[in-house]
């Protein structure tokens, strides 16, 4: 049994609560969640201690991230909430050489994606960071080559959830984003995103719709393709084939483009109905 070792800004959020046995069931116990290093407490109301959190789920929770790296065979830097935490949390797991995820949103802006990615490379750690939206089976079975134009649209606050429609937008449209446009406002968030070789998609966020895309080809034939696997679990599963080889299945480039694209999303949403470069 190889041991996963969580390192957070605060423990007690979905993502710690959840991966521990989503990761022990798709693994057949060959991963286990053994080592915990929490920042600070949960901040929010209601919110567990570390200490707690650590008793509930049954982890050693440790003093030190360099303690969590030295006891574990493979590590997680979560806060996934805090996308700002993730530079400092992963610095020294970055320097480890010990495969390492980082959950997503992986940073707040493109100039820290790329420090963190250098780091990583300097130090010769294997990483990735993605939206578990990414590993749907829906995205797999879609015919990419003849996307002329793609709308998205899924649920939540831009700040959090904008991730789960751009990485797959991004996966699927092939090339690298040009330049987006804030159509919507901050109830409605809706972006139009240019790529480079001229063809366009469209997302929308709203309160309460499931995720759901929609295609398009050069003759305008238009396929729904509505977002009903279970993409959670099949992150899950890559997520321990990537523990298991050593390969990532998310490009660095792939997730710079994203945080690029989320971050160009901020800045539209200041000058609507205005192309902002990505």
């Amino acid at each position: 049994m190889k041991k996963v070792g969580f390192i957070d800004y605060y423990l007690d959020q979905w993502h710690a609560n959840n991966y521990p046995e989503m990761l022990k069931k798709a693994s057949n116990g060959k991963y286990e969640v053994a080592y915990a290093y929490g920042k600070i407490d949960s901040p929010l109301k209601g919110g567990l201690t570390n200490k707690a959190w650590a008793e509930k789920n049954g982890v050693a929770l440790l003093d030190t991230i360099e303690e969590v790296i030295e006891k574990s065979d493979v590590l997680i830097v979560m806060s996934p909430d805090n996308p700002e935490m993730h530079e400092q949390l992963c610095d020294l797991p970055l320097k480890s050489g010990k495969l390492t995820y980082i959950d997503k949103t992986f940073a707040p802006d493109k100039e820290t994606a790329l420090r963190i990615f250098a780091n990583a490379e300097a130090h010769s750690t294997p990483c990735f960071s993605s939206s578990a939206l990414y590993f749907s089976t829906e995205l797999n079975d879609m015919d990419t080559d003849k996307i002329t134009k793609l709308y998205s649209r899924g649920p939540g606050a831009y700040d959090i959830y904008s991730i789960h429609q751009i990485e797959p937008i991004l996966k699927l449209m092939k090339t690298d984003p040009k330049r987006v446009m804030f159509l919507g406002d901050k109830q409605h968030p809706s972006m139009v995103i240019e790529f480079t070789d001229g063809r366009y998609a469209q997302m929308y966020q709203g309160t309460w719709i499931d995720f759901e895309i929609t295609t398009a080809d050069e003759k305008n034939n238009m396929q729904i393709h509505p977002i009903r696997s279970d993409y959670f679990m099949r992150f899950i599963e890559s997520l321990i084939a990537f523990f298991d080889t050593g390969i990532a299945p998310v490009t660095h480039r792939q997730t710079v483009n994203v945080i690029a694209t989320i971050n160009a999303g901020h800045k539209a949403a200041q000058t609507p109905f205005e192309w902002v470069e990505v």
